[in-house]
């Protein structure tokens, strides 16, 4: 059984879009997820948005500052916010990235590979179990694009994922762009991915676009969603039945309907 709600098509909320989520014209669009880092500051239009556009469709929180692998302290202050975040809008879930993005204070605003490692995995269950005492809350933590690999691994992505999830008791955000470009990029098998992952652990999928740099794939989330990742995507849903699916555009935003008719393929599936 899934521990998390099956909210259907939603599409990551940007700027561009404000209106059509803040009014409620937004057929064809089940719920949206949020940039938490964008919505952090007390008042404001953003906030504003999120409230309005809250009355009329459920909303996850999506994070790229928890640095949850970082050996820096967490940021008590950042998850302060976060949880009065929460509790204002309630949202059906809330995530950020298996990565780190923090060293000696400073933020690199890039999310950072982690060494998947026994030790490397101790210290991320630990930070999970106080992230998720904070918030008063399970969260999700997405698995990253990647673009090397580390010589002293001792387990694979995936596995470590599996672990890392059914130890700290929480949930996976599977981006399945990511398992498709780290899988190219590295040699993976991408459904022997899928298969390693506890389908009861999988709250949704991300799906986005990516380029390409020579041999190398890069997620830009700035083009449609490619034909192979949609074909990941329908093995990802007969292997996680109750996940839900997120569309995201980040770079050469589309207008509103164009994004909706990109996100039906995903109900097609």
């Amino acid at each position: 059984m899934n521990m998390f709600p099956r909210l259907g098509l939603g599409l990551g909320l940007r700027t561009p879009h404000f209106s059509r989520a803040a009014s409620g014209d937004c057929a064809g669009v089940d719920w949206f997820e949020v940039i938490t880092e964008n919505a952090l500051v007390a008042g404001g239009n953003p906030r504003r948005v999120l409230r309005a556009a809250r009355e009329h469709r459920p909303l996850a929180l999506h994070g790229v500052s928890l640095s949850i692998a970082s050996t820096d302290p967490l940021d008590e202050v950042y998850l302060s916010r976060v949880r009065a975040l929460c509790d204002e809008l309630e949202p059906a879930m809330v995530s950020d990235h298996l990565c780190w993005t923090s060293l000696g204070g400073h933020q690199t605003h890039d999310l950072l590979p982690v060494p998947y490692t026994r030790e490397a995995l101790d210290h991320v269950v630990a930070r999970v179990a106080h992230v998720q005492d904070k918030l008063g809350r399970r969260i999700l933590l997405e698995n990253p694009s990647t673009y090397a690999v580390f010589a002293g691994d001792e387990l694979t992505e995936p596995a470590f994922l599996a672990e890392l999830a059914t130890r700290a008791d929480c949930g996976i955000l599977l981006d399945i762009n990511n398992v498709y470009v780290s899988s190219k990029n590295h040699g993976w098998n991408a459904v022997d991915y899928l298969a390693a992952i506890p389908a009861q652990r999988v709250g949704y999928f991300h799906l986005a676009g990516h380029t390409h740099d020579g041999a190398l794939l890069i997620d830009t989330h700035d083009q449609p969603v490619c034909d192979d990742v949609w074909a990941l995507h329908a093995a990802a849903l007969a292997r996680f039945p109750g996940a839900s699916t997120l569309l995201e555009r980040d770079d050469n935003v589309p207008d509103f309907d164009t994004l909706v008719a990109e996100l039906q393929r995903a109900s097609a599936a």
